[in-house]
């Protein structure tokens, strides 16, 4: 198997598992019970909650632990729903309240973020052809009613990483722009970092986000454990009511495996990130020096400047990706036309859309995203079978 589809799923790594599995079976202790066991499973609970935060320059009680980056993110947009009451979500904004907030969203954010921001007023900020954000269209949509900005780090299809200091700083002018009108609505910005976790620098007062949604399943930890950050004067709501954990914000016995795995992967990350920049540069290099030998010349998508280096995300306009995708299967090849939950809708993507690429050009595109499972011999046999694939597509279309 040649596994070139780490943008939807990471192996858990051996190190991740083996620090989790002591809290399956061992130490399975309710954290919130009262006896000296349980409370040492909470503190190795708090323990690993604080290194996950100090990995984006935070403090542990800046996270709530999720079962995931789509109910952080849907968590992260509550902040719009206590605003609609006339809730003040900034401690120093007592007067703040707005009847009709609105929400602001990149055009080529992921599902979740898209299904949370049609629960409110909302806009779509455009993009350009390579998926970096239009910044004066974002400017021009900056009404004094957008209460919410959401902007992932990078994009989950193209590997696009978006400036969020720049935007950080424009919403950060647009209030001293409303203070001068007498306006005290705040602004608030919240990205999605699941996808460059792994692969990128990030501190969260560089970046300038009051909100950041975190996923330990894009980072060779395990599956169904995310957070949120989520600054100090932010008021959230819970999605559902529970037994007060996390603040009172996700009611539920904590994950503790998942929250020690979540932190495992990520202290193992800490030392490596550079490393694996460098790796996955010259391995997509190669990788696409082998595709430029196919028959039909390959377009490649994203931003070349700014894009995640393990993302190769390309388009083979007039063949059917489809196709080639089950083709590679069967040679032992894995990789995607997309974003998995798209996908498994059997949708044209909206991020390939919101780029301008015609119905055909979307049709024979790929997302190639390699990861810890690559190497310099599989990917140079995964270029030989992914171009002798393409070329026998060309020649059933093409003759």
């Amino acid at each position: 198997m040649i596994y070139l589809d780490h943008a939807a799923a990471t192996p858990v790594s051996k190190k991740v598992l083996s620090s989790m599995l002591p809290f399956f079976t061992e130490e399975f202790f309710n954290p919130s019970a009262a006896y000296l066991p349980a409370n040492q499973v909470r503190e190795k609970f708090e323990s690993s909650k604080s290194t996950i935060a100090n990995f984006i320059g935070a403090k542990a009680s800046d996270l709530i632990i999720t079962s995931g980056a789509t109910e952080a993110n849907a968590l992260a947009f509550t902040v719009v729903k206590n605003f609609e009451r006339g809730t003040n979500l900034r401690k120093k904004d007592v007067s703040a309240s707005v009847i009709s907030p609105k929400v602001l969203v990149l055009e080529t954010e992921h599902a979740s973020v898209l299904e949370a921001a049609k629960t409110y007023p909302f806009e779509t900020i455009k993009v350009d052809k390579t998926g970096l954000i239009d910044l004066p269209d974002l400017k021009k949509k900056l009404s004094d009613e957008v209460v919410l900005v959401s902007v992932s780090l990078a994009n989950n299809e193209l590997g696009t990483i978006q400036p969020l200091s720049e935007i950080s700083q424009i919403l950060r002018q647009e209030r001293l722009s409303r203070l001068e009108k007498g306006i005290t609505t705040p602004i608030f910005l919240h990205s999605d970092a699941s996808q460059g976790l792994s692969l990128l620098d990030i501190n969260v007062s560089r970046l300038g986000v009051d909100l950041l949604t975190l996923n330990a399943a894009k980072v060779s930890g395990p599956k169904g454990v995310g957070a949120l950050y989520a600054s100090h004067d932010v008021r959230l709501s819970p999605l559902y009511r529970g037994g007060g954990q996390e603040r009172g914000l996700r009611g539920g016995t904590e994950n503790v495996p998942g929250v020690v795995g979540f932190a495992t992967a990520l202290e193992s990350l800490k030392n490596h990130s550079a490393a694996q920049r460098k790796k996955y540069t010259h391995l997509v290099e190669n990788l696409k020096t082998e595709l430029e030998k196919s028959k039909i010349p390959p377009v490649f998508l994203g931003n070349k400047k700014s894009r995640l280096s393990n993302f190769l995300p390309v388009c083979f306009p007039g063949l059917d990706a489809e196709r080639i995708i089950f083709k590679l299967e069967d040679r032992g090849v894995y990789v995607s036309t997309g974003a998995a939950c798209a996908a498994s809708k059997g949708e044209p993507s909206h991020v390939l859309r919101a780029i301008g690429l015609s119905p055909e050009e979307i049709a024979g595109s790929l997302r190639i995203s390699l990861g810890v499972l690559n190497n310099e011999k599989n990917i140079s046999e995964a270029g030989r079978i992914i171009r002798e694939v393409v070329n026998e597509e060309y020649e059933r279309v093409y003759g």
